[in-house]
């Protein structure tokens, strides 16, 4: 089985990119990340022309928004992460699908809106850890793709790509991140390379090419999925293809 992650910055603008991607990897789900489109404004005839199963959750204004593209039968379990009533923001999806409970989010960049701005990140991070503990308590099993915006380490940057003062690697992001593992989640990417983890970001202009890149996009599982960890790519060919978005796929294998 395979799951992936893709930060499309623009799914109107993007969509024969990630067509190109579904065609070329044939995940059995993605979550998509800032779509920047209402809900009723995502190109839906193209994916189910193709035969592939939509959960769209858009937000007005054009910002934000998250989805789930399959070809599995699935059950939609949140639109919205607990904890904030007043949290309006498209970043939270999840689904049961195959005997998974599958989460995608886009989680607060921070670095906007001064303090407040970076408060509601870290709120968010610590609603979307009591989400994933009361889930982990049930013994579900629990994937968490998504568009993190941390970079944990300073293993996952290179070096200078970002200021010691930035919100994606504040130590006040890395610790909730670490808090995050705590609960007994598996770093996916990071497991299988440990050494030498790739980027799944990198800024528009010479980044690409220099490799200037941050590791912001993760995949997290519960301890029964990390037993069934095959791989854990990101998908660079997506990246190279012109007028790409900023982020690449990121991809986990599960055995059956």
């Amino acid at each position: 089985m395979i799951l992936a992650s893709f930060n499309v910055n623009s799914v109107r603008r993007r969509t024969p990119h990630l067509l190109r991607f579904l065609e070329r990897a044939k995940p059995d789900a993605v979550v998509l990340q800032e779509l920047k489109c209402r809900t009723e404004e995502f190109p839906r005839l193209e994916f189910e022309a193709a035969g592939w199963k939509l959960h769209v959750v858009g937000q007005r204004g054009g910002r934000n928004g998250v989805a789930l593209v399959t070809r599995h039968d699935f059950e939609v379990i949140g639109e919205e992460l607990p904890g904030e009533a007043e949290d309006d923001h498209a970043r939270f999806l999840a689904v049961r699908l195959n005997g998974i409970v599958l989460a995608g989010i886009y989680l607060p960049n921070g670095n906007s809106g001064g303090e407040a701005g970076l408060e509601y990140k870290w709120r968010w991070m610590e609603r979307l850890r009591e989400w994933a503990a009361a889930r982990l308590d049930h013994f579900e099993p629990l994937a968490i793709l998504g568009d993190f915006n941390v970079c944990p380490t300073d293993a996952d940057l290179a070096p200078g790509a970002l200021p010691p003062t930035d919100a994606l690697v504040h130590p006040g992001s890395r610790a909730r991140f670490r808090a995050m593992l705590h609960l007994g989640l598996t770093d996916s990417l990071r497991a299988l390379h440990p050494d030498d983890a790739p980027f799944t970001y990198w800024d528009y202009g010479a980044a690409f090419e220099s490799n200037r890149g941050l590791r912001i996009d993760h995949a997290l599982l519960s301890a029964d999925l990390a037993e069934r960890l095959q791989s854990c790519e990101v998908d660079t060919m997506a990246r190279s293809e012109e007028s790409p978005s900023d982020h690449a796929p990121v991809l986990v294998r599960l055995s059956a």
